[in-house]
């Protein structure tokens, strides 16, 4: 942040944002933050967790706060392009045709259980992503900004789903695990769930119920912008996102010990972090690691975490705070790590151990 007295105000709007949140969602404090991280970053998020942890609930909740276009699009396995981005209409007074756009044409889209669409869906929502931009007959229309995407799924039931290309994994910013809440955020839920009376008390999970204020308008989603932007970030630091990022990677060049910046100044970062990872044989669970798009989500996502702790410069435990949620969905696992039960966030966390921290 440009000066001092720029993060009593940044801190205030986190907070309010937080706070109003927190009127309708208990605990799921990962899930918030990462949330906010992608509004501020202006990426896309994967939310993925069992039925009933208020994924819905919280794209709902995040549109209310920002006063921004929000449409809810359920993906079913007979989903057509046209279902989601509008089609061609023949207007029978006119001889001619209109366009009819689809539901893709809001700020923020929640596409729900995205995996049970087919690829030719994924592949119109792939653009959306991307270009910010839908093709509807020969004519391109952008979107509206912001434009993001909040999609759901769930881990647990496979039957009727699809399994997302990589390509369009790779387009999100995050991907987020949503989490059992513990025991005493659930008695907070029962207590909620008890002031309500009749059948309100019975879908109290499923219903937005409080009314939210936009405390997040464009003006003031603007200045946590702005101020992410200027949280000073390192050049060891930006080493350390490189290598990180790289060590996750089986083949092609090693991240190798970097030479001076400049003279009198000392290598960015020293040492090989992959050897370690090659003896420990740790490759071996890694098919794929992540891409360059790895590389700036975590630079970006690092500079919000930050400021999320009302810092004006990046620290490593900011990097190694966001590397879960921005590389687990990078990474392509082999079958041996499926054999010996290890998941992505098990890799990742392992690859960390073999970085040096500058």
């Amino acid at each position: 942040m440009d000066k001092q007295g720029d993060v009593p105000e940044v801190q205030g709007i986190l907070d309010s944002c937080r706070n109003e949140l927190a009127r309708r969602i208990v605990g799921q404090h990962e899930m918030l933050n990462g949330l906010l991280t992608a509004l501020i970053a202006g990426g896309h998020i994967l939310l993925e967790g069992v039925p009933g942890l208020a994924k819905t609930l919280a794209v709902k909740s995040l549109a209310d706060i920002t006063g921004l276009v929000f449409k809810r699009i359920q993906f079913t396995p007979d989903l057509l392009p046209a279902d989601l981005t509008g089609t061609l209409v023949w207007e029978q007074a006119t001889g001619t045709f209109s366009v009819r756009r689809g539901p893709v044409f809001a700020n923020l889209i929640l596409a729900d259980e995205i995996n049970r669409a087919p690829a030719k869906v994924q592949s119109a929502l792939l653009e959306a992503m991307e270009e910010h931009q839908v093709t509807i007959g020969e004519t391109t229309y952008p979107l509206p900004d912001p434009f993001f995407v909040l999609a759901t799924q769930n881990p647990i039931e496979h039957e009727g789903t699809y399994t997302l290309p990589e390509a369009e994994l790779d387009r999100f910013l995050l991907k987020l695990l949503i989490r059992y809440p513990n025991a005493e955020e659930e008695i907070r839920i029962l207590n909620f769930a008890a002031s309500r009376s009749g059948h309100a008390a019975e879908n109290s999970r499923n219903s937005p119920g409080t009314a939210l204020s936009p405390v997040l308008e464009p003006g003031a989603l603007e200045a946590l912008r702005s101020a992410a932007d200027s949280v000073f970030i390192d050049e060891r630091i930006a080493a350390y996102i490189v290598s990180v990022v790289a060590a996750s990677r089986p083949l092609g060049p090693r991240p190798q010990a970097a030479k001076p910046v400049a003279p009198g100044v000392p290598a960015l970062m020293p040492g090989n972090p992959a050897e370690k990872a090659v003896r420990e044989g740790l490759y071996r669970y890694i098919a794929f690691g992540a891409s360059p798009r790895g590389s700036i989500a975590l630079y970006r996502c690092s500079r919000i975490q930050a400021l999320f702790e009302g810092r004006p410069f990046v620290i490593p435990e900011d990097v190694k705070a966001v590397a879960l949620p921005v590389l687990r969905h990078r990474i392509v696992l082999s079958y041996e790590a499926e054999a010996d039960g290890l998941d992505a966030d098990a890799v990742i966390s392992r690859l960390l151990t073999f970085v040096p921290i500058p």
